[in-house]
């Protein structure tokens, strides 16, 4: 039977607020709480995974920069990207590490697909996706996870109509000269909304888990 699923659409919210939340609800969960999707968008900031380096942040400008515990290397937030943070049971839902990453940039690719964005695709040894953009392959969605006690935290990141200006001031997943895009540059006029939605359905389609 799959596992239930709890969804939490939380408009903006901050960072470090979300972040800490995440880690409080992974520390006080047991074997019969619920997983969870939460569905944000962050006022402007940049955030560094465990494997990040100093040299990869360019000019941070005034955008706050934040070290935190989830797997990869440094990427920016900031309004107009949904975040899909996943707070999930690795056991209880029949998933490893690996899988759930396959997961995730599996419903990037089809929420990409379902609106008009074909091509998205993965690239080996650097998670996110990507997609052909003026010659080159782009990244359109960055992703990094911390596992704690067998449960996840952290997520996935989908930019939709984000100022892709931010990107200028780091390398991009610690990969300089990375192009980065959005769906609008794409040629996508979804709704933030709507791709959320989307964006929320095939994740738990993918994770093979039913919504509460």
């Amino acid at each position: 039977m799959k596992q239930a699923v709890r969804i939490h659409h939380l408009g903006q919210v901050d960072f470090l607020t979300t972040w800490q939340a995440m880690q409080d609800f992974t520390v006080k969960r047991d074997a019969q709480t619920a997983d969870e999707i939460w569905l944000v968008e962050h006022p402007p900031v940049y955030t560094l995974g465990q494997a990040s380096r100093p040299q990869h942040v360019l000019n941070a400008g005034q955008i706050p920069l934040v070290q935190t515990d989830r797997g990869g290397q440094v990427t920016y937030h900031g309004p107009g990207q949904v975040v899909a943070y996943v707070l999930i049971d690795l056991r209880r839902a029949g998933l490893f590490v690996k899988s759930l990453v396959t997961a995730l940039e599996s419903a990037v690719i089809d929420t990409l697909s379902e609106t008009g964005i074909k091509g998205g695709c993965r690239k080996p040894s650097a998670p996110g996706v990507y997609v052909p953009f003026e010659g080159d392959l782009a990244k359109i969605a960055a992703l990094g996870i911390k596992v704690k006690q067998g449960c996840t935290y952290h997520g996935v990141a989908l930019n939709v109509d984000v100022d892709l200006t931010p990107f200028e001031g780091i390398d991009p997943c610690g990969y300089p000269g990375l192009r980065t895009v959005n769906m609008w540059q794409m040629g996508s006029n979804v709704s933030f909304a709507e791709v959320s939605l989307l964006f929320c359905r095939q994740i738990v389609q993918h994770c093979g888990l039913r919504v509460e």
